[in-house]
């Protein structure tokens, strides 16, 4: 299978911050309209896409969350400018200076984060990070009712950056929104290439919302489809950078897919981890084991759906994760994607329980 990098491109520069996830919900569903997938939407904004097995066999739940860390305005000043909290873990450190987009689905306009300048500020102020209160998006207006014509508290923001191949043969990507997007485009490659294949499984593929908040879809919808088996497809922050020991790097962009053991929210199935480990090293796949303990993410609230869910993560190593900027490797994408595969394809009765 060839890497579906236009596919990423298109996902991650999609709008569609913690709450404001239907553009890319729109997106997923054009992609899959042309496939054998039944596709469902549900009261929080989730889209599941099914594809349906005979009576009894394993049901098979794979997933990867639609939003990205961004902004919501909660107010417009008299200047026109607006003011905004942070939607998900974003580094204060990154924010000044930035280009964002704001609006919504329909309407969205550009600007910049910005603060008191360096020239104006005290000795004290320049040895602290800007709290949120003391940041602002200007968007070119002057004044409030100029500001309101276009936009509204409440709406959304995101980080607004390229999509830009880069490094050795272009393998090396870089953009917003990778956090998660390369996981939704790694399941609509799955689901794509299932086409008129009939495993033995009752497979559904779920994309789903607020999952940077912490207040994930991925419970209703794991409560809903009872899955005996769930698949979790996210990136992980790894910091293999610079001046980091490597005790602490979680694990290395270039080497494949990152299988966690345990991270803060959720224990996954060692026998889970031992599957995926050897449908890599039978099928030439490479895969690698997460270093660290850190993060969470869908898993911790399936896992704990309904009668309990045996789980498993499958991350892209990612730099910079939750920044404007993220770094990831197509290769690991094709590493994610075809592990994936190759797993449902080689599933045995033994692999549920």
């Amino acid at each position: 299978m060839t890497c579906g990098v236009e596919l990423i491109k298109k996902l991650a520069l999609a709008f569609g911050p913690s709450g404001c996830e239907e553009a890319v919900a729109a997106l997923i569903r054009d992609e899959l309209a042309d496939t054998a997938a039944i596709l469902e939407s549900d009261r929080m904004g989730n889209l599941v896409a099914h594809l349906p097995g005979t009576v009894g066999a394993p049901r098979i739940l794979l997933s990867a969350h639609m939003d990205e860390v961004g902004f919501l305005i909660t107010d417009i000043e008299e200047d026109g400018t607006l003011r905004f909290a942070n939607l998900g873990g974003i580094d204060r450190r990154v924010l000044c200076g930035r280009f964002v987009t704001v609006g919504d689905e329909t309407k969205q306009v550009s600007g910049v984060i910005a603060g008191k300048s360096l020239h104006l500020q005290e000795s004290d102020e320049r040895d602290r990070v800007p709290e949120g209160k003391d940041l602002y998006i200007d968007i070119g207006t002057d004044s409030r009712a100029e500001s309101e014509r276009l936009l509204a508290r409440g709406d959304f923001g995101t980080f607004s950056t390229p999509f830009v191949c880069f490094g050795k043969d272009g393998d090396s990507i870089k953009c917003k929104a990778l956090d998660d997007r390369m996981g939704c485009a790694a399941l609509i490659e799955v689901i794509r290439a299932l086409e008129g294949k009939q495993l033995p499984l009752d497979l559904y593929f779920a994309f789903t919302v607020r999952e940077e908040l912490g207040i994930s879809g991925a419970l209703p919808t794991a409560n809903r489809i009872a899955p005996d088996v769930a698949i979790v497809l996210e990136t992980t922050a790894i910091a293999d950078v610079a001046d980091v020991a490597p005790a602490r790097r979680v694990a290395e962009v270039g080497d494949g897919g990152v299988l966690s053991l345990i991270d803060r929210s959720t224990i996954y199935d060692r026998a889970l981890v031992d599957f995926a480990l050897a449908t890599g090293k039978a099928h030439n796949i490479p895969v690698q084991v997460k270093r660290y303990v850190s993060g969470g993410n869908d898993a911790g609230h399936i896992q704990r759906s309904g009668v309990g869910v045996r789980c498993l993560a499958l991350s892209a190593a990612t730099r910079y994760l939750h920044a404007p900027i993220s770094v990831a490797s197509l290769t690991d994408y094709a590493a994610i994607r075809d592990l994936v595969l190759a797993m449902l394809e080689d599933w045995k009765e033994g692999e549920t329980r």
